[in-house]
Parts: structure tokens; sequence; C-alpha cells
């Protein structure tokens, strides 16, 4: 019997271990049961949810990329009641603490969805979604604008007890600006990062790769980015990171915990292969007893910079 313990602490959530699924990524969850062992996560993150049921963009929206992926599905979901009623009662028979993921195009849509989840007792904790435009601000993105953020936040912290987690994205100046913002406004942990905004073109049709042009690139190209974020963040803002964008591997797991993470989400991978963060967990197992660690959390923030 292994005497590596993988749990950790991430602010006030706790998990059976550092592997999440990422929003948007794997669904709502449940529909990946007959594919993966559900039970060897330590958490689910939801596909982004809304107010209202959304069809998202028109097609194409996903581009396979060199190294990595670009979508642009524009936030299609079933809605926050659809999800309260149909889903969450499958996923409260799996042990993985359930992380649902909001978004809204006005503050009150994010406080709205937070008061109405603060009371369902098998969700664990809220992730905002702060990549959209905020429709009463000219459309900036609430992510962008520190200012924006931390009323955003704020918010949202008066709506829910909830653990509170804010995703940061990266296609900004300064994340730990905006890191430091969301925890002025009251979030106990951030998650970063979200997709990286890339483009692709046909060259023989000439035309772009996607219907929207533009999208978000996701995928193994981008884990140096998020790895140097965490570290920034993790160092400077003083709150707990969940490490997002290309991990597919127990060392890469290990890299962003390194610089900072407490957990990781894994996200594009999962596309290729819904096993992978289970085949993740047992090498991250067999590695930390290789090298005589006894617990995880013994390598967040254990980077060697000496």
């Amino acid at each position: 019997m292994s005497t590596v313990d993988l749990s950790v602490k991430v602010g006030p959530l706790e998990l059976a271990n550092p592997v999440l699924s990422a929003s948007g990524t794997f669904g709502y969850g449940l529909e990946f049961a007959p594919l993966t062992r559900l039970e060897r996560f330590g958490g689910l993150v939801t596909k982004g949810l809304s107010l209202e049921p959304l069809r998202g963009n028109p097609a194409p929206r996903i581009f396979e990329t060199r190294g990595g992926m670009l979508n642009s599905i524009g936030l299609q979901n079933i809605g926050i009641e659809a999800f309260l009623s149909d889903v969450l009662p499958g996923l409260a028979d799996f042990p993985p603490k359930v992380v649902v993921n909001l978004f809204g195009y006005e503050r009150e849509d994010y406080s709205t969805l937070a008061a109405r989840v603060d009371a369902v007792e098998h969700v664990a904790a809220v992730e905002l979604n702060v990549s959209c435009p905020n429709v009463k601000r000219g459309g900036i993105q609430f992510g962008h604008d520190p200012g924006q953020l931390e009323e955003l936040v704020a918010s949202v912290r008066k709506a829910t007890s909830k653990p509170l987690i804010v995703k940061l994205s990266p296609n900004v100046t300064s994340p730990v600006a905006l890191g430091k913002a969301a925890r002025d406004g009251g979030a106990d942990i951030l998650s970063a990062i979200n997709t990286v905004i890339g483009m692709a073109i046909d060259t023989r049709t000439r035309r772009p790769r996607l219907h929207t042009i533009k999208g978000g690139l996701s995928g193994p190209a981008i884990r140096p980015v998020a790895v140097r974020i965490v570290y920034d963040v993790a160092r400077e803002v003083g709150l707990p990171v969940i490490g997002i964008g290309g991990a597919e591997t127990a060392d890469d797991v290990l890299e962003f915990m390194l610089a900072g993470a407490s957990a990781v989400q894994i996200g594009t991978a999962l596309f290729r292969d819904p096993m992978q963060p289970n085949r993740i967990l047992q090498d991250l197992e067999q590695r930390l007893v290789s090298e005589g660690v006894g617990s995880v959390r013994e390598l967040i923030g254990a980077i060697n910079i000496e």
C-alpha cells in the first residue's frame, strides 16, 4: 500500500489529490463517466454556466494546431437551472469535489449565479470566468481591468460563502495586478491561466480556420507561459493558485506545483484521452515514491532558484 499522501488544501478547498478537469474540456463531467474513472479526480470543474442556455458560435469552432488547439466554442452551455436539476444529482454519486464555472455579461449576472448555487450542497466551490465583455462598460473584459475585476469579485463574494476561485487571463499586461484585484475583492483562490488569443489561416482557401477568425489557444504550446504566470502570481499575490495550461503528464503537474500551484487542471489532453488524468495520478504517485516524497504538498513552491 502506498505511503504517499496526494491530498492538497487549496485555500478553503480540500481535495483528495491535485488533479482536476479544466472548464470547457470535460463537459459537465457526468457524460465521461463511462470513459474514465471519475472517482480518481480530485475535482471536476464544469463547463461554463450562464443564467440562460447558450448555443455558442457557428462552426468551424475548433482547430488543432501543432502543440495545441484553437477553440471558439462561444461558451455554449445548458444554463444553470438545467445543470442543477439534470446533471448535479448524478455527479453527487462520485467523490470528486464539483466546482461550477460561472460567467455573465453584467456584474449582476455573476452575483445571481453565485447566489443560486450558494445553498446547493454538492457544489464545493465557484470558479469565475472573467474573460467576458462587460456590456455595461463598453465591452471591456472584466478580467482586463483591475477596478472592474475587484468590483465584480466583491459583488460575488457577498452572494456566496463558498470558496471563490477567479480564473486569470494571460492576455493582459500584468496578471499579477489582476490577481491582486481579485484578492482585494475577496477571492480565496486564483486559477491561471485561461486560453491565449490566437489565430490560424488555411493557406489554400485563404480563409480563417475559425468562424470567429480568432480563438483561444490551449495545450502544450502555452504551458511555459502558464508556468511563468503561476510562478509570478503565487509569489506576489499571496493566494493559493490552481495551474492550468497544457499539462499532460505527471511531470507537467509537478512543474506547475514547483512553480507554486497547489493543484492543476487538465484540459486539452482530455480531448485526446479522457483516461489521461488517471495515468497522471498513477505516474505521480510512483514518482513521489521513487523520490522518497511523503506528501505532494511538500513540492508546492519548492522550486530551487539558488
